[in-house]
């Protein structure tokens, strides 16, 4: 089965710290012009998802999130969300750490479209 969103290990490492660090937690991801668009780590209960945002997967049991709108624009697109030095000077939490994480783009084929994992 093919996922919509999956995280480097790299990014898993930063996931499992911040969980350690704050509880359950969410990703939202933000929507900019052109590479505007930065993916959010928030604690559960700092956003809350409306009936406009769209569950895009979970990684490592972190539901990740984004607007409708976004999500019709991304459909044939897998993310891969990865993390880079430096603060971004944003509300996310991985800020805190002196990193942030980015996504990674690609299109999928039809046989990976067709063999999507469904999003719980």
């Amino acid at each position: 089965m093919t996922k919509r969103v999956l995280a480097t290990p790299a990014a898993q490492s930063v996931i499992e710290q911040l969980q350690g660090e704050h509880g359950t937690l969410l990703f939202y991801l933000s929507h900019g012009c052109c590479d505007g668009s930065t993916p959010m780590c928030l604690k559960s209960g700092e956003l809350t998802p409306t009936a406009s945002d769209v569950l895009w997967g979970v990684l490592a049991g972190v539901p990740f999130y984004m607007s409708a709108t976004q999500a019709e624009y991304l459909a044939a697109t897998q993310l891969t969300l990865d993390v880079r030095v430096g603060s971004l000077g944003t509300f996310s939490l991985e800020d805190a750490l002196g990193c942030h994480f980015v996504t990674q783009s690609r299109l999928m084929s039809d046989a990976e479209l067709a063999d999507l994992t469904p999003v719980p």
